[in-house]
């Protein structure tokens, strides 16, 4: 605590450089890091409740997720082949 005190009276945060605007909490970087964030906790969750509430073994737990994984770059390739077919791409 002392030493926080003595950092702003002795107005040492003048030394110090602002954090650049890519890693800025408003950044577009740090948005997405925040996404993945949620996106590993929805998952740590998602494998809580399959394996303590419905008794689903762990390695069921892990092909759900493989399985999902699969499925979503199916969608994804779909998608993309669909917008490249027309020529929008």
């Amino acid at each position: 605590k002392s030493a926080f005190i003595n950092f702003i009276n002795d107005k040492e945060w003048k030394s110090i450089e602002p954090v650049s605007s890519w890693f800025g909490p408003s950044s577009f970087l740090m948005s997405s890091m925040s996404a993945l964030f949620k996106l590993s906790m929805w998952i740590r969750h998602g494998h809580g409740y399959l394996t303590e509430n419905l008794g689903i073994p762990v390695w069921g737990s892990y092909a759900v997720f493989g399985l999902a994984t699969l499925f979503l770059g199916m969608v994804l390739g779909l998608v993309s082949a669909a917008l490249g077919a027309d020529g929008a791409l």
